[in-house]
């Protein structure tokens, strides 16, 4: 007994000096640090093991080489725009888009997101439209296909996919593709080596260096970009596998947003490829900023576009940033559909400020959780915008998926992140900022009809929930910092 009870306080100790540890020596978010608290408190062995496998920060070494651009001119270029925008002489081709010079700029300083404004736009909000066009691009391909997806299953799309990349590797073509080891966890091994035995590069973002665990399992590549010639680029919410064209019966109808983009927005597409593959790739396969992957061509339309990233090795959340500088920016409305919301403070105070403004602000949720426990998180923080005069919608024909967020009709932004702690602070995401009224006003007419298949959720409908959701939303939301 006494070994046992000497064991217990070793235990004890230990997990007191980790949580001291958290508290003082990592710079972490207030809330996400009790949260965490709470887990090794409360949970005192077992919240340990969580905590080294989910909540250790990723390391500051360097995850990205920004080394080779200079190449390209895309640091210079940068510095250009920064300094013409800070001594307003930039060329705006659109007065618009001039309007919006505070936002380009946060962009441009804190993730180097150059403007482009030659970009042509195809909005997807279909996984059968979606996948058809980037086949018919990958089969007229003439140099090199890079493909990044958080998921890709070898099922029947997957398969469709695997088949049309082995022909262009076997015409000759620079044909890569990254995959996050944990979103395709799933996916067995013989799928990637039949597309490498095929000619096709392949390599996992994060992978585990030890058996059944990896420390780095909480941080996920949850970028979705394909770039076909350096002419083509894909961008948005689609994953590659058979739900995303509504084949998987539990969750019916997949509605998501990507967009098919033609321009020297794809430069930049391309710039977040080659780090992201050079950070996953061996030494030897690292790749250069050719002449190749950045051909010469001027795109024949008019949307304005930022490409920006985010993730867990940068100070600055930019994604986030970029959308609290829309939602504060709005005079009319905000139009915004995600999975999840799970708002940090400063987001959940501009959304709310904005409604109690009398901003036209709705949000668009699923009827049905992918995931239960952030799921009721979700609902927990709409009811609190529900009650400052927001309006919630719940998708009712099918799962929505969708990252959109639209401002008075006039800008969007559609990518990867979601509304959420873990887009924010913990997943490497990749978002279109665009500034044009076409693109923006048929993005909301996009949610105007999702609204015909939707029904509201009220003070009154949200006040008739169960006891039991009310504790799930209660625990939910206090550990949604760490979800």
């Amino acid at each position: 007994m006494g070994i046992i009870a000497g064991l217990l306080i070793v235990l004890l100790v230990i997990n007191l000096f980790f949580a001291a540890v958290m508290v003082f020596l990592e710079r972490r978010d207030t809330s996400a640090t009790w949260a965490w608290l709470l887990v090794l408190t409360f949970i005192p062995v077992l919240g340990f093991i969580i905590y080294l496998i989910f909540g250790r920060k990723l390391s500051h070494r360097k995850i990205f080489d920004w080394k080779g651009q200079e190449k390209i001119g895309l640091r210079e270029s940068t510095d250009n725009q920064i300094s013409m925008i800070r001594q307003q002489e930039f060329p705006f081709s659109d007065r618009n888009v001039a309007k919006h010079r505070d936002l380009i700029y946060l962009l441009l300083v804190n993730d180097g997101a150059i403007l482009t404004q030659d970009n042509e736009v195809t909005i997807f909000t279909d996984g059968h439209e979606k996948f058809d066009a980037l086949m018919r691009d990958i089969e007229m391909a003439t140099d090199h296909i890079h493909l990044i997806y958080y998921i890709i299953h070898s099922d029947m799309l997957g398969n469709r996919l695997q088949k049309a990349l082995i022909k262009k590797a076997e015409e000759g073509l620079d044909v890569r593709v990254i995959y996050d080891a944990m979103g395709c966890r799933t996916t067995k091994n013989a799928f990637w080596n039949k597309l490498k035995q095929n000619g096709v590069k392949v390599w996992p973002f994060f992978p585990s260096k030890l058996p059944l665990i990896n420390f780095r399992l909480n941080y996920r590549n949850h970028r979705k970009l394909a770039i076909i010639d350096g002419e083509i680029g894909y961008i948005g919410g689609f994953n590659v596998g058979d739900e995303y064209l509504g084949l998987d019966d539990s969750f019916g109808y997949w509605r998501d947003t990507h967009l098919r983009v033609r321009g020297k927005a794809v430069f930049a597409m391309q710039t977040r490829y080659i780090m992201d593959w050079n950070s996953a790739s061996s030494a030897s396969q690292k790749l250069d900023y050719q002449k190749r992957y950045f051909p010469s061509f001027h795109g024949k339309g008019q949307t304005s576009m930022q490409i920006v990233s985010s993730g867990p090795d940068t100070e600055w959340q930019q994604i986030k940033n970029g959308y609290i500088k829309m939602i504060n920016s709005a005079k009319k409305s905000i139009y915004l559909q995600s999975p999840y919301i799970i708002p940090d403070v400063s987001l959940l105070e501009a959304l709310k400020i904005a409604s109690l403004s009398g901003v036209d602000v709705r949000l668009m949720i699923p009827n049905k959780p992918d995931h239960a426990f952030v799921y009721r998180a979700t609902t927990s923080y709409c009811g609190e915008l529900i009650e400052s005069g927001a309006k919630v919608y719940i998708y009712d024909n099918g799962f929505i998926h969708a990252k959109t967020l639209v401002v008075d009709g006039e800008i969007a932004s559609v990518g990867t992140a979601n509304m959420d702690f873990r887009s924010f602070r913990l997943n490497f995401e990749v978002n279109a900022f665009m500034y044009e009224k076409k693109i923006a006003q048929k993005l909301e007419d996009i949610f105007l009809q999702d609204i015909l298949k939707s029904y509201q959720l009220t003070e009154e409908l949200y006040a008739e929930r169960s006891f039991w959701i009310k504790v799930k939303e209660a625990v939910s939301r206090l550990l949604s910092p760490i979800l």
